[in-house]
């Protein structure tokens, strides 16, 4: 199993490239931002996925190997197969894990081969696995009231993407939920 490849970016067309490596040509899969950042002649490396079946090897590349496991977490859901994989990737992974965790079927369903069971799907079996990106970026003194404020706003009708951006941005001294919410009002 080819895990990861660097090597010589020889051809390029609409969705794959060959990645010439010891005089061997890999055809590589990309997702559709990272294919169009890939210039010809130039020298990369990507992190591989290596679908094998009966009739057929088939590799895709990734930039990095978080990417590389959220794409294997989304083929792990029941009528998500890799090329339809590619083109979820193809939009931004933050974007989509929030949609994931937001319940957001409608924006799922916008991206191709995606319909509204697939986008309902990929919520009901991917919500408890996918964390949103902004977690990450909130302080350990604000996890603690997050929860507590996430709930105070939603029930105000805010989105959980735009709670996260706004609170992300707060002081650390406001570690009171009345003092983030309120912080949150003036900021939005």
């Amino acid at each position: 199993m080819i895990a990861y490849l660097k090597g010589k970016i020889i051809h390029k067309d609409l969705s794959s490239i060959i990645v010439e490596n010891n005089g061997i040509g890999y055809l590589v899969n990309l997702p559709k931002t990272l294919q169009e950042k890939a210039q010809l002649n130039s020298t990369d490396s990507f992190f591989i996925y290596t679908k094998v079946r009966e009739d057929d090897i088939s590799l895709f590349g990734f930039a990095s190997s978080e990417e590389l496991d959220f794409f294997k977490t989304l083929i792990s859901v029941n009528g998500i197969g890799p090329k339809t994989a590619l083109e979820i990737l193809s939009n931004d992974s933050n974007q989509i894990k929030n949609a994931i965790v937001q319940e957001n079927a409608a924006f799922l369903s916008k991206i191709p081969g995606i319909g509204r069971k697939s986008a309902e799907r990929l919520i009901v079996e991917l919500k408890n696995k996918v964390q949103p990106s902004e977690l990450q970026i909130i302080s350990d003194s604000l996890e603690a009231k997050l929860e507590e404020v996430m709930s105070a706003l939603i029930g105000l009708g805010y989105q959980r993407s735009e709670i996260y951006r706004v609170i992300k941005a707060a002081p650390a001294e406001l570690t009171e939920s009345e003092e983030l919410i309120t912080f949150f009002l003036k900021n939005i």
